[in-house]
């Protein structure tokens, strides 16, 4: 299923630190309708799961996938880089048809 990098899960424990979260939070990755190309990725520290969510724990780090953003993220492995250009979460995606520019939305 979802792979997240090590740089990738340092950066969420400090966001959930930075959250306060504590106990079962984690965080939610998410398939949402949207984007230039169809698709675009959403990540949100939340306090607890979902009832229906998959639950993961990826490097000590607990990820939520809801039942329809699991069917487009497998294989895709999120990561966190820092460039010239700025910082921020990357994601690879080996099941999209296509992207745009910008890099957060995808075609299936």
């Amino acid at each position: 299923m979802l792979t997240m990098t090590v740089t990738a899960t340092e950066k969420v424990q400090d966001f959930i630190q930075e959250h306060g979260a504590e106990g079962d939070a984690g965080l939610r990755v998410a398939v949402l309708p949207g984007g230039c190309s169809g698709f675009q990725y959403g990540l949100n520290v939340e306090d607890e799961p979902e009832s229906d969510d998959e639950i993961l724990e990826l490097g000590g780090v607990k990820i939520f996938v809801d039942p329809f953003s699991a069917q487009y993220l497998d294989g895709v492995e999120v990561d966190y880089v820092t460039s010239v250009m700025g910082q921020g979460f990357t994601f690879s995606n080996p099941n999209a048809a296509g992207g745009c520019g910008c890099g957060s939305s995808f075609t299936v």
